[in-house]
């Protein structure tokens, strides 16, 4: 881009000189239509510059806009997730289970309190009564998990929808174990596509968006939220887009 933006420059730099030997040099009968040609090329090559520098400054406003709103539903999806997780011991494989749990778990309010008992052996043991530290986890309530992450608000029903880029496209997710040191860990990833998100996009800034490798930029083809190779619940994305953990 850079090299046609220079490129275009120095044309437009070279057609105004040619224009000015046009009028210098040129019989007076044909000027006007060689200054007209010419002049049009300067007016082409300095829209095509334009286009070249304003294209992409577009392209990342619609980018950043989109992806902002992706990334809140993808964090909606992760908060589900952990929720069942939490409750149920593994995460939720589509995306109408882990609804129906939204709308149906509770979680369990529990106190942990610091007691002590008599410890029968050694009592027996040294004629004296003995005790022994324990913990005690008392149930002190319920808590409704859709209360608890979403309030009043009804959007955990809609959450597999992408809310921007190509209509009707949904999140892909799934869920499963890994093994670690002979145990298997439960793991979850849920992901659109770049190319859903951008679908209406210039074609040729959306390759060199999926090619992105930056501190900065959400590297690789799509957004996503937790993986299926390793233990992993954060987002890929920088905290320039609100946190990813």
């Amino acid at each position: 881009m850079l090299n046609f933006i220079l490129v275009a420059v120095a044309v437009i730099l070279v057609t105004i000189g040619l224009v000015k030997l046009v009028d210098k040099f040129i019989p007076a009968k044909f000027k006007p239509l060689l200054n007209i040609a010419l002049w049009l090329l300067i007016a082409f090559l300095g829209y095509k510059t334009y286009v070249s520098i304003y294209e992409p400054i577009q392209f990342n406003k619609v980018k950043n806009k989109r992806y902002a709103q992706v990334i809140e539903s993808l964090k909606d999806i992760r908060d589900s997730q952990l929720a069942h997780r939490q409750v149920i011991g593994v995460f939720a494989k589509d995306f109408d289970n882990l609804i129906k749990f939204v709308d149906t778990a509770q979680y369990t309010i529990t106190q942990r309190r610091d007691s002590s008992i008599i410890d029968v052996d050694l009592t027996k043991r040294y004629g004296v009564d003995t005790f022994k530290d324990i913990i005690i986890v008392d149930t002190l309530g319920f808590v409704s998990v859709k209360d608890s992450l979403f309030k009043s608000s009804t959007r955990y029903k809609t959450m597999m929808n992408v809310p921007v880029g190509e209509e009707g496209a949904k999140f892909k997710m799934d869920a499963g174990f890994i093994e670690q040191n002979n145990i298997k860990i439960p793991v979850f990833e849920a992901s659109v596509k770049k190319s859903v998100i951008l679908y209406d996009q210039n074609k040729d800034l959306l390759v060199q968006e999926n090619q992105v490798v930056s501190v900065d930029g959400v590297n690789g083809d799509a957004l996503k939220v937790g993986s299926m190779d390793e233990v992993n619940t954060n987002g890929n994305w920088p905290k320039t887009y609100g946190s990813n953990e």
